[in-house]
């Protein structure tokens, strides 16, 4: 997942750059040409709409890992912007509404259809996030429901193309696992070492978080090193353990109040703690998990807005990014958000 897209949009030419960074994707994640043209379709409609309704904005591309935990990718796409917003979600939505005169067309409600997933989050004056997810299959539960437990976003310092921040997610058992590692440094040597992490992670998800910290140290060993954090969600006895090592944080939600977790110090492969502390807490189907790499910055402020709350994991996680950081104040690192949701959102009371 170190292979990253980040485009931002302020003129016409760039919507080109966002389609041919929708085919590398596909192309990457090795989707067939069906599905690479449904993401090109998908991706120029977003672009277009960040020029024609909010004054430009950015589109991130991802590879994730699929939701099913099947072989292969699947591609993300992100749209941000700060622009005015959409006053009715639901009508941009409807069959047939065309968001943006001169774009193909399509409409958000065509990607709505034609996405494995589509999210879509937009407050009057602030701004809209959206997000599209295209699987290497269409099908599965459709667009409405196919809400994940856990979502994030991942961008490069300077837009590079590798990024050295990787996040995932995997259950074993009951148990639901969340890892964020950031590679020390940034470009090809610290995705190697976040990667070799999200692939240790698969073998050792069944362990307790220190325990899986461990087996990351050993695996990250031969690479430069990284700072991980891991979460661990136990549904049956209703707790979340959280166990970290190194500059990555975190911060819990639950009864209206926001928490922030402490890593210890130390670097995952190369200087790790005699003993790692772990942190236990009641996991409540109100609960909110973000972790983030050091990117963003310290004093970003957690949302509370509970519409936004209330969205699918990787669109809380693009708001987060968005929101934290502005052309004044760049990120100065690679940078990653995940979070982790109890249930889908929208089963929430």
């Amino acid at each position: 997942m170190s292979r990253v897209w980040e485009i931002p949009v302020h003129d016409s030419t760039r919507v080109r750059d966002v389609r041919i960074a929708a085919r590398e994707a596909c192309g990457a994640a090795d989707l067939a040409p069906p599905r690479t043209a449904i993401a090109e379709l998908v991706a120029t409609e977003l672009a277009t709409n960040l020029l024609k309704h909010a004054g430009g904005g950015r589109m991130v591309v991802n590879l994730v890992a699929r939701p099913d935990a099947g072989a292969g990718r699947s591609v993300q796409l992100f749209s941000l912007d700060n622009g005015p917003g959409i006053a009715d979600v639901d009508a941009a939505l409807r069959d047939g509404s065309s968001t943006a005169p001169g774009s193909l067309g399509a409409g958000l409600g065509s990607c709505q259809r034609s996405a494995g997933a589509f999210h879509l989050y937009s407050v009057p004056g602030r701004g809209t996030v959206a997000a599209a997810r295209l699987d290497p299959e269409p099908g599965g539960r459709g667009a409405r429901t196919a809400h994940l437990p856990a979502g994030g976003i991942t961008v490069a310092l300077g837009q590079a193309e590798q990024c050295g921040d990787a996040w995932a997610w995997v259950r074993s058992g009951r148990l639901l696992t969340l890892l964020l590692a950031d590679g020390l440094g940034h470009g090809p040597k610290a995705a190697h070492a976040s990667s070799a992490a999200v692939r240790e992670l698969h073998r050792s998800a069944h362990l307790p978080p220190q325990e899986i910290l461990r087996r990351l140290h050993t695996a990250l060993r031969p690479t430069r090193g990284a700072a991980v954090t891991v979460a661990q969600v136990d549904p049956e006895r209703a707790e979340l353990s959280f166990a970290g090592v190194g500059n990555v944080g975190a911060r819990v939600r639950a009864g209206g109040s926001w928490t922030s977790l402490v890593s210890h110090p130390g670097i995952v492969g190369a200087y790790f703690p005699a003993q790692v502390p772990v942190r236990r807490m009641p996991w409540r189907r109100d609960s909110l998990l973000v972790m983030h790499s050091d990117g963003l910055p310290s004093r970003w402020t957690p949302p509370e807005d509970p519409g936004l709350l209330a969205q699918d994991p990787s669109v809380v996680a693009a708001a987060i990014l968005r929101d934290a950081g502005s052309p004044a104040l760049p990120v100065r690192d690679d940078t990653s958000v995940a979070v982790l949701a109890p249930r889908p959102p929208d089963l929430h009371p």
